[in-house]
């Protein structure tokens, strides 16, 4: 009986898993589909979507690498602590995640704006936010950031504090426990958010548009034909993009699984 049971459940978790998953691939397949291959090609040599696709891909590139270097030692702090601080520091942490992401443009917007301390201060030595990659990359980070805290945090948590103290009692300083022990057994953890942030800053629309629509990201220009040309003309800059963040993404995953096969 336990065996009929125990099949009938997996039965009832393939049903039900299959349609989850159908329900993901099927809108993806339906706009491959729905393409027709002359006007894909035609948007392909479009020089817009081209250019769109490298400010979109090179400002979340760039901007994860430098947030790496705030996010990863806040990551290291929060991992340390415990109760409720913890608890307060995560909460902070995830508001970017629970707020709409038109919010959170306006929210950024309020604080790089040409009138703002921040963004008066940029001003002086020739940078603006508004309609520029500066701007692109602030909302960028502000939606993604998130994912690579809470993915580090998860990595340094896992690290057993006995490694860390013997390390410390045998005369180690801590700069050192942390580039040699705690780093590089927590740097998958690191590694995939890194991913993560950078995989949510190309997709990112609500708080970009808000800071700048120009120049256009992909997710934007997307918008943008579709609002001004419809759906025909939308959906090949979809696929191309879609095919382009999955060959990036694949890419990582791949060095991901190789860095975890090496450590």
């Amino acid at each position: 009986m336990k065996s009929v049971r125990y099949s009938n459940k997996n039965l009832l978790f393939y049903f039900f898993g299959g349609l989850a998953l159908m329900f993901i691939i099927a809108p993806v397949i339906n706009m491959f589909w729905a393409t027709e291959m002359n006007l894909l090609f035609a948007t392909a040599r479009d020089q817009d979507v081209r250019a769109s696709i490298m400010i979109t891909l090179s400002v979340s590139l760039i901007t994860t690498l430098i947030f790496a270097f705030f996010a990863i030692p806040l990551a290291y702090l929060i991992s340390k602590t415990s109760g409720w601080v913890r608890n307060l520091l995560m909460g902070i942490i995830s508001i970017p995640i629970v707020i709409p992401h038109s919010a959170a443009g306006i929210a950024v917007l309020g604080l790089v704006s040409r009138n703002s301390v921040l963004g008066k201060m940029a001003s002086q030595i020739g940078i603006s936010f508004i309609d520029s990659p500066w701007g692109i990359g602030a909302a960028m980070a502000y939606v993604s950031l998130p994912f690579l805290v809470i993915s580090a945090v998860n990595g340094f948590s896992e690290i057993p504090k006995n490694l860390e103290n013997a390390a410390l009692n045998l005369g180690a300083s801590g700069w050192q426990v942390f580039s040699r022990i705690s780093l590089p057994l927590a740097k998958t953890s690191v590694f995939s958010g890194l991913i993560l942030m950078f995989s949510r800053g190309i997709s990112e629309f609500g708080a970009v548009i808000m800071l700048a629509y120009f120049p256009t990201i992909t997710p934007i220009l997307i918008y943008d034909r579709f609002t001004s040309f419809g759906l025909e003309y939308a959906r090949p800059v979809a696929v191309i993009f879609v095919l382009i963040c999955l060959a990036v993404f694949l890419l990582f995953y791949l060095l991901a699984n190789k860095k975890h096969r090496d450590a």
